[in-house]
């Protein structure tokens, strides 16, 4: 009998670590790294890491190095060699584009260049799955058994973490109950928990929809800016309101509410994004600049979510091609597209134009 953590277990307390700020250690059979998260980086633990080592370097995803004119020689990432003066505020500065324009030279920088770097990638996937800008200092560790069980540090391997960081989690139904709501009285709320620790996800069933017909469904991640404050800056609410009233007015229909903010960065690096916006960069520039790529979000739990409740083919509302490549992908077949054009005013039309050109929304 064991009462140790599982890696799914391991992987969501070095999430937690990360945001904390607490070092965690990533291994495989050859190297060793501990890693911080650069968001959440102290200045008594950059010290302690320089008196371990001389090797840090500061991982960047490619989309920043890119921005920064840095070196990515990894393809995904780049390596970038920290100084023996680096500081925190130098690395916050070159991982966060806040202040890029005030100060667009922050070189010259020295990529490294030799070496495996798949644990640097396993290192930014952990960190952008915490919701944290995606990049981290990393330095080489000894004895990574000992050194983790004398800091009290959450280890994990490469060859565990790596399967369960490229899938979906299952889902696991918590509970359900009958919701009255004003686009429909035969309203249903169902909660779903992922067995990673992350963020529940929702489903709201509208009537009693058939499980052996294609079901009118909507994919909708949330946007607290939008859905509950009325934002102008996007489309989300008004979506989401004609999605139900759609739902209602036929007396059936499944929403699926995802909790990926910002396109599955989060709320803090969604408002990162918006104050690049009010820099002059559009959506997706803005995305590129922190670090992620055009849309971070993952429709596979959608997709799983809807399996669960018995669904199997989908008449689906969204202007987003590649929710229905998504749904196909993973066994759901799409038998409509049917289309949900709500929402522009005068704030949102320069960022639905982005939609349309640059990520292939059907506006």
């Amino acid at each position: 009998m064991s009462f140790a953590p599982d890696i799914l277990q391991r992987l969501a307390r070095a999430r937690a670590d990360l945001r904390m700020g607490v070092p965690i250690l990533v291994l495989n059979e050859t190297e060793s790294y501990m890693v911080l998260a650069a968001e959440t980086l102290q200045d008594h633990r950059l010290a302690s890491a320089k008196s371990l080592s001389d090797d840090l370097v500061l991982v960047l995803t490619a989309r920043r190095a890119e921005t920064l004119k840095a070196r990515a020689y990894d393809v995904d990432l780049a390596r970038i060699i920290m100084t023996s003066n680096a500081t925190t505020e130098w690395v916050r500065c070159v991982a966060d584009p806040a202040d890029d324009l005030k100060m667009p030279i922050k070189g010259p920088f020295k990529s490294q260049r030799e070496g495996s770097a798949s644990l640097h990638l396993l290192a930014l996937s952990l960190v952008k799955s915490a919701q944290l800008l995606p990049s981290v200092v990393m330095l080489p560790v000894e004895n990574p058994a000992y050194f983790a069980l004398e800091n009290g540090l959450t280890t994990i391997p490469e060859n565990l973490a790596k399967p369960y960081l490229l899938s979906s989690s299952p889902m696991n139904s918590v509970v359900n109950a009958r919701l009255p709501m004003q686009a429909a009285e035969a309203g249903r709320l169902h909660i779903y928990r992922p067995e990673d620790g992350g963020e529940e996800h929702y489903a709201i069933e509208i009537g009693k929809p058939c499980r052996s017909k294609p079901v009118l469904a909507r994919l909708h991640s949330a946007c607290f800016t939008g859905d509950v404050l009325g934002s102008l800056k996007c489309d989300c609410g008004p979506q989401l309101n004609a999605a139900l009233a759609q739902m209602g007015e036929e007396g059936e229909g499944v929403l699926l509410y995802l909790n990926q903010e910002g396109r599955g960065i989060g709320l803090a690096n969604k408002m990162r994004a918006y104050s690049l916006q009010d820099q002059g960069f559009d959506t997706v520039e803005a995305n590129h600049r922190l670090g992620f790529e055009d849309d971070e979000r993952d429709f596979r739990i959608g997709a799983n979510i809807l399996k669960e409740l018995g669904f199997s083919s989908v008449r689906l509302l969204t202007n987003n091609p590649r929710k229905i490549d998504m749904m196909e992908s993973t066994g759901i077949q799409v038998d409509e597209r049917v289309e949900l054009k709500v929402g522009e005013n005068a704030h949102n039309t320069a960022y639905l134009a982005t939609k349309a050109a640059k990520s292939g929304h059907l506006l």
